[in-house]
């Protein structure tokens, strides 16, 4: 007989409103188990933590925890509010007779001092904190809502491995594919209220999940098929004896209160960006860009790249580096103490931060997606009722009064997401995106990333969006140093020989700086370029900016809508001039792309 789970959550009933968010919900864990809890945002996956953690008393079904069994829960919001510093948080998550000194191991290992006040800690280092108050009692079972969030790569990969050394119990809500796929071996799917289990980690999990909503959606097509045979018998079929009638009938009837019934599945997000007019070639030049503040070691030194249309570039580094610092510097809101950032043409740039900044926590969702202006949004050219447009998102008609505030961190996520691309764009900067998202919703970003025409800068911590998506990544190097990498994260890792690593004051100088410092003590005969071609290169961004002004002109004569009816001839000259003048741009762009880079590989 196998021995009895250490925790057990039986038929567990919720009910959220008018309905139930829990639904004979259940979940078991036995000793050493290492389990994924996985589900869209708002099917109640904290909810069900929090309940088996003893938090919430559910409405129906039993809880079982074996006695004597210690259990510890990290919440998506760690509160540390009565403790004076890090420290003591940790130590008071603590039993008699834990070891108070793998607390301060702990700390350390996670980047803490724990002399820290709480009230001045980053979100990062607040759940560093939180973790090392879970993890230092060593628990029999340990339960881990999104314990990734706002932390950087080195923290996530120490707690990997951390986590794999534990000998106890584990149940994990995370977005972190790669995470996951690391330190599950169950999945428990939480779907309509209700829990399926597969006994495998998360590498099988989303094809049996699709497996099982194929089956779902063949078992409706054949309930609704039944139906309609039902309902021709029951118009045009011969009777019979009264009783065979009436027993018919009332089966037709159960048919049509099963399917009544029965929950759809949740819909999935549809994502699509609003486009702006293509930009040029060359989106962002930085030439030897510097930062630093006060007295502090740089944030950036000597730092150059080029970034073109179309390029999708990751920015990674551990916390404090200084990314958004360089983001902020390459998109022109920060300039630089020394070097120069040059703009391409024709940028329309959206920006979704991390912080979630301009939500109001008072709006409501509608007022938040609308700017407070009626109940219409402009997507693509076209306008949109505000509510058909939250469905797009998996937002509900209810909830368009819903107050901001009141939203879960991945439905402030999408709501952000929503408002970002419904703007038109043609260079997307995000600043941590998948921040709280589901592995769906991931998914579909992923996707209309990769289908967008425009350049994308992201900043974030999650290797597998980043191998998804990314054509080069600017990871940093120590010391305010950062260097440009041709594909995605693992890409990265193969060309470094290491990932990401911990801030550190005293970062050992590569290789390969080394050797460029050793180059350029030696003595080199430089060349310059032709008079001809500075000539062009300092008269070529004129020559741009005045195509410009002429596509634009072109652009708005061709917007007429009577223009055609009045003087077809006239409009089908224009438009050939457009393609011309584009055309001519594009290949203005080119050549002054062209003359930057040999100015610089001569005079550099």
């Amino acid at each position: 007989m196998p021995p009895p789970p250490l925790l057990h959550l039986r038929d567990i009933r919720l009910r959220l409103g008018s309905s139930w968010l829990l639904d004979g919900a259940e979940l078991m864990v036995g000793a050493g188990e290492r389990v994924a809890l996985v589900g869209r945002n708002g099917s109640g996956k904290s909810t069900l933590l929090k309940v088996a953690a003893g938090m919430i008393e559910a409405d129906g079904g039993t809880r079982f925890l074996q006695p004597g069994a210690t259990l510890r829960y990290l919440p998506q919001e760690p509160d540390l509010a009565g403790f004076a510093t890090t420290g003591a948080y940790v130590e008071a998550g603590l039993a008699p007779g834990d070891d108070p000194h793998r607390a301060r191991v702990l700390l350390e290992g996670l980047g803490l001092t724990g002399e820290e006040a709480p009230a001045r800690l980053s979100g990062g280092e607040a759940r560093r904190a939180a973790l090392a108050r879970v993890l230092a009692p060593r628990p029999d079972i340990l339960l881990l809502d999104e314990p990734t969030n706002h932390l950087d790569l080195p923290a996530i990969e120490w707690l990997e491995s951390e986590l794999l050394q534990l000998r106890g119990a584990l149940v994990l809500i995370s977005h972190d594919r790669r995470f996951l796929e690391r330190l599950s071996r169950a999945m428990v799917w939480l779907d309509r209220g209700t829990t399926r289990r597969l006994e495998e980690g998360f590498s099988g999990f989303e094809a049996w999940r699709d497996r099982v909503l194929e089956e779902e959606e063949a078992e409706a097509h054949k309930l609704a098929r039944k139906i309609v045979r039902e309902e021709h018998w029951l118009r045009y079929g011969v009777t019979a004896r009264r009783k065979r009638n009436v027993k018919r009938l009332a089966g037709l009837q159960e048919l049509r209160k099963r399917r009544k019934e029965r929950v759809a599945a949740v819909g999935t997000v549809r994502m699509a960006a609003t486009e702006a007019d293509g930009s040029g070639t060359l989106v962002i030049a930085a030439d030897n860009i510097s930062k630093r503040f006060g007295d502090a070691p740089p944030v950036v030194e000597k730092f150059s790249t080029r970034i073109l249309r179309g390029d999708r570039v990751g920015i990674v580094g551990p916390n404090g580096a200084g990314k958004t610092t360089l983001l902020r510097m390459l998109t022109g809101a920060l300039p630089p103490d020394e070097g120069e950032v040059r703009l391409g043409t024709n940028l329309q740039m959206v920006t979704l931060d991390q912080m979630r900044a301009g939500l109001d926590p008072d709006m409501t969702l509608a007022d938040a997606l609308t700017g407070g202006r009626g109940d219409q949004i402009r997507v693509g050219g076209e306008a949109k009722h505000v509510v058909g447009y939250m469905k797009e998102f998996l937002f509900v008609a209810e909830q368009a009064r819903t107050p901001v505030g009141m939203l879960s961190g991945g439905e402030r996520g999408r709501l952000m997401l929503a408002r970002a691309l419904a703007q038109p764009s043609n260079l997307l900067v995000l600043d941590e995106p998948t921040n709280d998202l589901d592995l769906e919703t991931l998914d579909l970003l992923q996707e209309l990333l990769s289908d967008y025409q425009g350049t994308v800068i992201v900043v974030s911590h999650d290797r597998d969006f980043l191998d998804r998506v990314a054509t080069n990544v600017i990871a940093w190097e120590g010391d305010g140093r950062w260097q440009d990498y041709a594909g995605g994260y693992a890409d990265m890792v193969a060309q470094r020989g290491r990932g990401v690593q911990a801030k550190v004051s005293d970062v050992p100088r590569r290789e390969s700086e080394t050797r460029a410092t050793e180059e350029a003590a030696r003595p080199a005969t430089k060349q310059k370029i032709s008079f001809k071609d500075r000539h062009a290169l300092e008269t070529l961004p004129a020559r741009i900016a005045q195509l410009e002004r002429e596509i634009a002109a072109l652009q708005a004569q061709l917007a007429d809508p009577g223009l055609y009816a009045r003087d077809a001839a006239g409009f089908a000259a224009r438009s050939s001039l457009l393609g011309k003048k584009q055309a001519e741009r594009e290949a203005a762009e080119e050549e002054w792309l062209r003359l930057e880079l040999l100015r610089e590989e001569l005079e550099g």
